[in-house]
């Protein structure tokens, strides 16, 4: 849900404004309504009608600390309200015109959004009657862009460790995420969560690890690289990043990992996948985005794509391309929410199709690894890369497929078969995107929101880099 300002813009005229009061104010309840119809709450402040209410009113917006303030241009309106109000409105800016024959709305918001254009306040802008599903969907489309971004402005990052196996691409520039996003990086060492999971209650990790054992479709323990001593200390790994949450406030995260913890601790593959699921042995929960390898692009990318879509976020390595079908096997340890497993709001119907094997050479201090086979379905697939230190959001569409059984394990066997797995046909010609992606990390969420991300670079200022039919 987004929290949206609404700032309906009149005639400067006294005379005019009396007879065209109400014309504004039945267009912004329309528009109001449709909103909150959405699903959003909406703030409407009092007409526009002169400098001072322009100046007051949004100011008045600004402290309700809107995720999108909308001028709304039902009539004629003085384009100087229009500067007055920017001026003290803080955040995304949306202007609205109607396309009334008789009331020249749309000269209105053209000459308002013309004057913000040479003052350079960035703006967008939608018109015509918000009854139209187009119309609706163009100025969701913008509403949704809002909200994600604006969720990042004031949050923190718990980056648990520092850069993981020499990866450029997982380590920012601490200064550029506040400039940018207006995010905060805690930085916590990774022995606060050996430290603190020796602290966790037994009989509650004991309690965790019977109901995965009674709900996945196989515990597979070997005595060796699993045992379900080493499940329980990754059941105390993910109780320990809960108090970290908890204790430093953090809105995501990402976990180092390798090579210390998985060379003389344990994997954190049982952590960050219930991090990023919906759920947990307790029960359900909210999703806290986590990335492997502390990768920060990463997690920013997956935080902005929770916001637009709601639901978690998957973290793979873009691992093989099996060029006879044209598909990308993406896969990475532990990293895909058990969610993606079926899609499904009952975490029995996820673990009834997950397995967790032993984990493999990679890792020698052993735990779980997470197995399953995304689901199949349309997704939005995307990832904050920087070009020469410029940020740029990477973006293709694609679609999640399954096979038969027998074909299905013989393509997760040509990689690592242990881990999770998503089949990923990309409408994208795979030179192209070998030629111009800019990690080895990559990000999806189910259906389509191409033109959120559009909305979302604009918002930030930062490059929209299409891929596909999404350029």
């Amino acid at each position: 849900m987004a929290r949206i300002g609404l700032l309906p813009m009149s005639d400067g005229r006294d005379f005019v404004h009396r007879d065209v009061a109400d014309f504004i104010a039945q267009g912004a309840a329309a528009l109001a309504g449709a909103l909150r119809d959405a699903g959003h709450e909406v703030i409407v402040a009092d007409i526009v009608s002169t400098n001072r209410i322009a100046t007051a009113q949004a100011r008045w917006l600004a402290d309700q600390r809107v995720d999108l303030t909308v001028f709304h241009y039902a009539v004629w309106a003085f384009p100087h309200f229009t500067m007055l109000a920017a001026d003290a409105t803080t955040g995304p800016l949306l202007l609205f015109g109607g396309l009334d024959p008789v009331q020249p709305g749309m000269v209105g918001m053209l000459a308002a959004g013309g004057a913000l254009d040479q003052i350079g306040r960035r703006h967008t802008r939608a018109w015509g009657d918000i009854g139209d599903p187009a119309t609706r969907d163009r100025v969701l489309v913008q509403v949704r862009a809002a909200a994600a971004t604006q969720a990042l402005r004031g949050s923190t990052f718990g980056r648990i460790g520092g850069r993981p196996m020499g990866m450029y691409t997982a380590v920012a520039d601490t200064d550029q995420w506040m400039r940018t996003f207006g995010i905060d990086v805690e930085e916590i060492d990774q022995w606060e969560l050996v430290r603190r999971s020796e602290l966790a209650e037994p009989g509650r990790v004991a309690q965790a690890r019977l109901w995965l054992e009674k709900n996945a479709a196989g515990v597979h323990y070997d005595g060796k690289r699993l045992t379900p001593e080493l499940l329980e200390r990754q059941i105390r790994s993910y109780y320990a990043m809960r108090e970290l949450i908890d204790e430093w406030n953090l809105d995501f995260s990402g976990i180092k990992g390798q090579p210390e913890l998985t060379n003389h601790f344990a994997t954190m593959d049982i952590a960050e996948a219930f991090l990023n699921d919906p759920y947990d042995w307790d029960g359900p929960k909210p999703t806290h985005v986590t990335a492997t390898e502390s990768d920060m692009d990463a997690a920013l990318t997956m935080q902005l794509l929770k916001g637009l879509s709601g639901t978690p976020v998957l973290f793979a390595d873009v691992r093989h391309y099996h060029a006879d079908k044209d598909v990308w096997d993406l896969c990475n340890s532990g990293q895909h929410a058990t969610w993606f497993a079926a899609r499904s709001d009952d975490p029995r119907e996820n673990l009834a199709r997950t397995h967790f094997y032993p984990e493999v050479f990679f890792f020698p201090a052993g735990g779980a690894s997470v197995h399953h086979l995304a689901a199949p379905g349309e997704f939005t697939l995307a990832r904050l890369t920087r070009l020469d230190g410029r940020y740029r959001m990477q973006v293709m569409r694609g679609a999640f497929e399954t096979y038969d059984a027998a074909t299905n394990e013989a393509m997760m066997r040509m990689s690592t078969f242990e881990w999770p797995h998503a089949f990923a046909r990309l409408r994208v010609d795979a030179a192209e995107f070998l030629n111009r992606f800019g990690a080895n990390h990559i990000h999806a969420i189910p259906g389509e929101h191409v033109a959120e991300l559009r909305a979302v670079c604009d918002l930030l200022g930062i490059d929209y880099d299409g891929f596909g039919d999404a350029a």
